[in-house]
């Protein structure tokens, strides 16, 4: 029984690659969009406003595959094989830091997200509503990642 528990931590392999191919999936799709905002920016003289909506698209999706990379990589890490060659502010010893770096992900995201709305809005009542929730977001996450905090 005890081998057989053992054996159940290599369940993670799928949604760990299934991670990383969503991430590759997103960061091409993201850099594709940037990209197609040079193009459209430089030859159908695209203003600012329409080149930073295009940008901040861009770097959205890439962001998220980011997130998505860490996931992968973390789960990866923490069930399956811990001598993963990945750069050293890449490495998850535990949950707590697979957590952690997911919400400073999270945390770029909305601030993302935030200057896109900011800039592709025309009404100041949209841009303090999606402020207010991506502040009220960012606290929560602060609140919880101090909450759930080990010592080490």
């Amino acid at each position: 029984m005890k081998r057989i528990m053992g054996l159940t931590r290599y369940a993670v392999f799928v949604p760990a690659i299934a991670s990383i191919i969503g991430a590759l999936l997103l960061m091409a799709q993201g850099s594709w969009a940037m990209l197609m905002a040079v193009i459209d920016s430089v030859s159908n003289g695209y203003g600012l406003k329409e080149t930073i909506v295009e940008v901040l698209t861009a770097v959205d999706a890439i962001l998220l595959g980011t997130v998505l990379l860490v996931i992968g990589y973390g789960l990866y890490e923490l069930f399956i094989d811990a001598d993963l060659d990945v750069p050293q502010w890449l490495r998850v010893y535990d949950l707590d830091d697979l957590k952690s770096k997911l919400i400073g992900v999270v945390v770029a995201i909305v601030a993302v997200v935030f200057v896109g709305v900011f800039v592709d809005s025309n009404r100041a009542s949209d841009v303090i509503s999606y402020g207010v929730g991506a502040g009220a977001l960012v606290v929560g996450l602060a609140i919880f990642a101090f909450a759930t905090k080990k010592e080490k």
